[in-house]
């Protein structure tokens, strides 16, 4: 079986479960018809006129074959010689919504130098990737820098994961997100929430998205808290609190609330997924 080219309006529109085209605008549809038929019709006028039948047979002829070619050929000669012609509607707005610009939440692993974020962003500017969002964790080896990416509709997940590499980003993940990655505290604190349901290992990394603060390593607490920065500690049973900064902007009580209740959350479902222990 011959597979269409991907450039093709077959390959950009056909159902991708039964292979069917859209149905073209009406108009278009009735302007193909007549213009592949209309040269039919006329030469099989022109021959049947000049024959010597009698005029109800003239007729019958003209009637039955004009029924014929509209069925099996002028239709289907329409379809496929004129096939873009007819969808170029569908077409258009087919590109438009590919050319689109796509949001993307990536994570990648960096050097703590200087210079090492400059790389990064040159790197996904040059294939037109616009930075939303950036927050930073200090992890081991380096930072953790998570990002909501704008980049270009037809930029695939591998095009994205390649521009951080390049950039010097070590173990780069991406995904698709919505512009629920962008919005206010509380939307922000439910769409951690559906992260943190996914997976609660993810507890450390929303919690501190969703506070705006780095996550302090066990060792660096006592200077965190003599640095005089706000400090946040989240007691989990199964983790061991996990402990966060953030200079110059105090913790609210609803936020402090809100990083409660998703370690909460996350301890309620990683109870829940681990394995009962057999007497």
């Amino acid at each position: 079986m011959t597979r269409a080219s991907r450039n093709t309006p077959a390959a950009e529109l056909s159902c991708e479960v039964c292979g069917m085209m859209p149905e073209p605008p009406r108009t278009r549809l009735t302007v193909a018809n007549v213009a592949v038929m209309l040269p039919i019709e006329l030469l099989v006028h022109a021959l049947v006129v000049e024959t010597h039948l009698p005029y109800v047979a003239k007729v019958l002829v003209l009637t039955l074959t004009a029924t014929v070619l509209v069925i099996w050929v002028a239709e289907p000669s329409a379809a496929r010689l004129l096939r873009g012609w007819l969808h170029a509607p569908a077409l258009h707005r087919r590109r438009t919504l590919d050319a689109a610009p796509a949001l993307w939440r990536a994570r990648t692993v960096l050097r703590d130098e200087p210079g090492s974020l400059e790389k990064v962003t040159g790197s996904l500017a040059r294939n037109g990737v616009n930075i939303l969002g950036l927050h930073v964790h200090p992890v081991p080896g380096g930072v953790l820098d998570e990002f909501v990416l704008s980049a270009p509709g037809s930029m695939g997940e591998r095009e994205l994961l390649d521009a951080l590499r390049d950039g010097g980003g070590a173990a780069p993940h991406a995904w698709p997100t919505t512009a629920l990655a962008m919005a206010d505290g509380q939307t922000k604190a439910l769409s951690l929430a559906a992260r943190i349901a996914e997976a609660p290992t993810e507890l450390p990394l929303a919690v501190a998205e969703l506070l705006r603060a780095r996550i302090v390593p066990p060792s660096d607490v006592s200077a965190a808290v003599a640095g005089g920065g706000a400090v946040l500690k989240i007691p989990t049973a199964w983790h061991g609190p996990i402990v966060f900064a953030r200079p110059g902007e105090p913790f609210t009580p609803a936020e402090s609330a809100r990083a409660h209740r998703l370690a909460e959350l996350a301890e309620v479902l990683a109870h829940k997924t681990t394995p009962a222990t057999p007497n």
